[in-house]
């Protein structure tokens, strides 16, 4: 379909939302109209009000048209200058794609890509395009794999996709933010109404009458009423949109393979299924692994650090196994792109243009200076509270970080001992005293100053115990690292192959840089795990977790 009939569906789709708009109000005034001319005065002036009450949400929707409709994500700009490759690159794609190169590219921290164009008139008339690159793109894609991803962006932009975003995001935001308006006003509602009834039960329950309680169903159902017009036009508004939507990016993937190639284009797909969850992965579990600690890894490891989580043999063949496996996604009438594997089925059913996806250079190889632009990335997407952030070396950050969990970790238990009179400052000290307690009977009056819910407050015996077991075995596991850390030299080690361990000094070097030798065999976890299990026992055995006490 050419842009012309788009540009005018897209426009039918936004004006109706006002005629519903229009209608609902129109009902709201006919109701005031009516109330003036044959109720009563204080009739009239109550059905005024709560006209005004659920008209708000309709004007507030209708007026938001401009509000939240830019492109405002934070992103680095990268000049031709600074990055001639990269932009050559990108100029000769838009080339072979047939339209017109963007004005900007920008990267992001981001597993994606996006184009974006400042259109005018409503979309009607071509503006100032910006082609957006996710670093972990850029990480973890071989060039051809970039070149089918860009090419799909730039088709966006020969379809006149982009120029039509504008429309279609309008009327979006529009229909949600009235229906969000709608449901936002009946929480609050059912909030002020359930306030008031409890205060009104509890004068109930003193004079000894039964309480009422809340009808939470027939509460805010004046606004439940308003909104479903507009819930009805919002769910036929996003079936029409995500389907031209899912169109769009077929259209996409087709210039995608003419300009880059099948495979390239089908292997660019599966290896960006992998990298997102290599890629989500790596921000939970290492760059923001001393976040607690007040730390970040080394300057532009935040995102350059993916880098060294790909590179690890063992969690490439994880990736292999994702890239072999797409998830088999439930189509929704409702999403903006088909799945993923039906979208890799369909190029790869293509016939075979010769173009296979042979190894090449990492798309990474196409930035000058990567190291100070990632260093730059860092800059502008990162808080400034995170960038005030101690930096460290990733050894160092593993085991700070991992110490600092362990302290917190073991704050309450060591408020415990210090409430039961028997703590003595230190670690190892203070697991000393938990030992002899357990020893001499106590461990569990000691564990009574644990923090306790409402239902382990309430519980004695037997039930109070097992309330109690899972805080007093983790507090206990934590102040076993840390008095091990104390005494024995224990190490919090970092690797790109499995989760952060902690070890014990071995004899023989070649460990870690930045962190003393380790021991490689024996796991120091489970038996620490045993020992507590058994010195918090109902008849506790402190002897293995002594013993592991005097390495």
């Amino acid at each position: 379909m050419s842009a012309s009939p788009r540009a005018l569906r897209a426009l039918v789709l936004l004006a109706g939302f006002y005629l519903v708009a229009l209608a609902v109000l129109g009902v709201l005034v006919g109701a005031d109209v009516a109330a003036w001319i044959w109720a009563p005065a204080p009739v009239a002036i109550k059905v005024t009000v709560i006209t005004a009450l659920l008209g708000y949400p309709v004007l507030r929707g209708a007026f938001a048209l401009g509000e939240g409709s830019g492109d405002e994500r934070e992103a680095l700009p990268v000049t031709e200058a600074e990055q001639p490759e990269l932009w050559g690159t990108v100029r000769a794609l838009a080339e072979r794609s047939g339209t017109r190169a963007p004005d900007e590219i920008l990267l992001v921290g981001e597993v994606n890509a996006a184009v974006s164009e400042d259109a005018r008139l409503l979309g009607l008339l071509p503006g100032r395009r910006r082609l957006y690159i996710g670093v972990p793109l850029l990480a973890g894609l071989s060039e051809p794999q970039l070149h089918s991803v860009i090419a799909h962006e730039l088709g966006h932009y020969g379809n006149a996709d982009t120029r039509l975003a504008g429309i279609t995001r309008r009327g979006r935001d529009c229909v949600l933010r009235t229906v969000g308006a709608f449901q936002e006003r009946e929480r609050k509602r059912i909030g002020k109404e359930r306030s008031r009834q409890e205060k009104a039960d509890a004068k109930r329950l003193r004079k000894g009458k039964k309480a009422r309680g809340v009808d939470t169903g027939r509460t805010g159902l004046r606004y439940r009423v308003m909104a479903k017009p507009f819930q009805a036009y919002a769910r036929f508004y996003l079936r029409v949109t995500s389907g031209v939507g899912r169109q769009q990016e077929l259209a996409a993937d087709r210039m995608a393979v003419r300009v880059a190639g099948r495979d390239a284009t089908a292997s660019a797909l599966r290896e960006i299924a992998a990298l997102d969850a290599a890629h989500d992965f790596y921000q939970s579990r290492y760059a923001m692994l001393g976040v607690e600690a007040g730390l970040l890894p080394p300057r532009g490891e935040v995102f350059g650090g993916l880098r060294r989580l790909l590179a690890d043999p063992e969690r490439r063949s994880t990736l292999a196994e994702l890239r072999g496996g797409l998830p088999a996604d439930e189509e929704s009438p409702y999403d903006s792109h088909p799945p993923v594997a039906e979208r890799v089925r369909l190029i790869e059913a293509q016939p075979d243009d010769g173009r296979g996806a042979d190894p090449a250079r990492p798309a990474l190889a196409l930035l000058r200076d990567t190291e100070r632009v990632l260093a730059r990335l860092e800059d502008v997407l990162l808080t400034p509270e995170a960038l005030a952030m101690e930096r460290a070396e990733w050894p160092e950050l593993a085991h700070r970080a991992m110490y600092t969990r362990a302290t917190v970790g073991a704050g309450p238990l060591r408020t415990a001992l210090a409430t039961a009179g028997i703590a003595s400052g230190s670690a190892s000290g203070d697991l000393t005293a938990l030992l002899d307690s357990a020893d001499t009977g106590r461990l569990w009056l000691v564990a009574g100053y644990l923090p306790k819910s409402s239902d382990a407050a309430r519980a004695t015996g037997r039930a109070a115990r097992e309330f109690l077991r899972p805080a007093l075995e983790a507090g206990t596991y934590r102040l076993a690292e840390l008095a091990l850390v104390e005494k024995a030299g224990a190490y919090w080690e970092l690797s790109w192959s499995e989760r952060v361990r902690l070890r014990l000094p071995g004899a023989y070097s070649g460990g870690t840089q930045g962190a003393p030798d380790m021991e490689k065999a024996p796991d120091i976890e489970e038996a620490l795990a045993a020992a507590v299990r058994a010195a918090t026992a109902d008849a506790p055995d402190t002897a293995p977790l002594r013993t592991l006490l005097s390495h």
